[in-house]
């Protein structure tokens, strides 16, 4: 337990964010004497698609970056004292702590103590009454790849309290990265909410990496930000009340104003009063944002509420097949070919085919699955097309059909497309509910004690 304020530092927001942002946030702390370092590396479907690598080869599961994001910095981290903190274990914790500990054998390192938390995974033949009771008729012969629960701080805390250097865990809420360190670190009552709820916003504010610093944030002409090809990963000062101040690494560009902490603090929050998260119901609704200057903001304000009494599951299934086919149309009359285009590949299909098309340059985005927008939007006169139709389908046969017929508009269609591209792959889809806290069996192990 100590009352010194505790550094926490982000360097990642997601599986794929960039790797190289680890080694400032590093530097940053250790010159500031130490601190812990997490990563955020999970979304909703990252865990499905954990999940498929590890059916197919029981050593992997966990996150794909995993070298790249710890080998740069496992050394310095250790030296420094900076504990390391993460979800990157995804569907496969174990494996994933059991590479750490291979990184640091090469690197001619001392293996860290690693910890590995579990219980999110309720994947089990025992798990699918409890589901299908929250879920109804609506989970009956579902192909289920996954079914997580969220997990909170409490694992990680107790982990770094018993010495661990790095925890490795799967799907725990995101906030609660940060929320584990400084109960660890401070000694907080599990149950004293305001703190919670304050450090549990704080990490609401990393989990997003450079949302925070600008890179999400910066619009050309309206919401300018220097240098944001180099912008650093954001860093939490945490203070024994809970109170925090938002910063970046040293020496990096991007930007840490009210603004951009704005931004990130109302962020996926359904209702400012009650954030919901497995450790705490936060209360944002009377925060307050102060500019300290230096890319500096202060964050008042928060409290916190008792948690929730059940934890929020994903289960995530096959969904099917979906199919993409694209096509280009330049020049003359380029919008109007391409619009042709889909209704020939529509009206060969069928009416009760299933088919979105989207005119890239002219309208997409906007669009919508039934077509409605493109249909009831002017020709724009663009003079650069690329038609994209798309179509997901139980029937692997039926969901191929697209491709084809796209194929063919090489001869068979407007005059002039070209640069036909292709992909077939299979569809995960999503169906959330809750359970009671009670039906999860979690906990942790340092990684000597789990078998291989």
């Amino acid at each position: 337990m100590s009352q010194s304020p505790l550094l926490i530092g982000c360097a990642s927001g997601f599986s794929g964010d960039r790797s190289d942002g680890a080694a400032a946030v590093v530097r940053t702390l250790a010159a500031k004497g130490g601190g812990t370092l997490i990563f955020e590396t999970l979304a909703e479907r990252t865990l499905a698609l954990a999940q498929l690598a590890r059916n197919d080869d029981p050593s992997r599961g966990y996150e794909p970056l995993l070298d790249e994001l710890v080998g740069p910095i496992l050394g310095d981290c250790l030296r420094h004292g900076i504990n390391i903190v993460s979800n990157f274990g995804a569907a496969n914790p174990p494996a994933a702590a059991r590479r750490i500990a291979e990184l640091a054998r090469e690197q001619g390192l001392p293996v860290p103590r690693i910890a590995v938390v579990h219980g999110d995974a309720l994947n089990g033949a025992e798990h699918r009454d409890l589901l299908a009771q929250r879920l109804g008729a609506a989970v009956d012969g579902l192909d289920i790849v996954s079914a997580t629960a969220y997990l909170g701080a409490t694992e990680i805390a107790e982990a770094l309290s018993a010495g661990a250097q790095i925890v490795v865990a799967g799907r725990v809420a995101d906030p609660s990265l940060t929320l584990g360190p400084a109960l660890a670190h401070f000694g907080w009552d599990p149950a004293d909410w305001p703190r919670l709820g304050r450090a549990t916003m704080a990490g609401h504010m990393l989990e997003c990496g450079l949302q925070v610093t600008g890179g999400y944030f910066c619009v050309p002409g309206l919401k300018e930000v220097p240098d944001v090809h180099a912008a650093g990963f954001p860093i939490a000062e945490i203070q024994a009340d809970g109170e925090f101040v938002i910063g970046k690494a040293d020496d990096t560009g991007g930007a840490v104003d009210a603004r951009t902490v704005k931004e990130q603090l109302l962020y996926e929050v359904h209702d400012p009063a009650r954030y919901l998260t497995p450790d705490v119901v936060a209360d944002l609704s009377q925060a307050r944002v102060v500019e300290l200057g230096g890319n500096r903001v202060a964050v008042h304000g928060i409290t916190g509420h008792a948690r929730p009494d059940e934890l929020k599951v994903n289960v995530c299934y096959r969904g099917g097949w979906l199919a993409e086919a694209e096509i280009s149309y330049a020049g003359v009359q380029a919008e109007a070919r391409a619009r042709l285009a889909a209704d020939i590949v529509q009206k060969r299909l069928g009416a009760d085919y299933k088919l979105r098309a989207d005119l890239i340059g002219a309208t997409s985005i906007l669009g919508d699955d039934a077509g409605e927008m493109r249909r009831a939007l002017p020709d724009s006169h663009a003079r650069d097309v690329r038609l994209r139709l798309a179509t997901e389908n139980a029937d692997r046969a039926q969901a191929e059909r697209v491709l084809r017929e796209v194929t063919a508009l090489y001869t068979c269609g407007p005059a002039g497309g070209g640069g036909v591209r292709t992909a077939l792959r299979p569809r995960l889809n999503m169906m959330s509910c809750t359970i009671p806290r009670e039906a999860v069996k979690s906990g942790w192990n340092f990684l000597e004690e789990i078998a291989p």
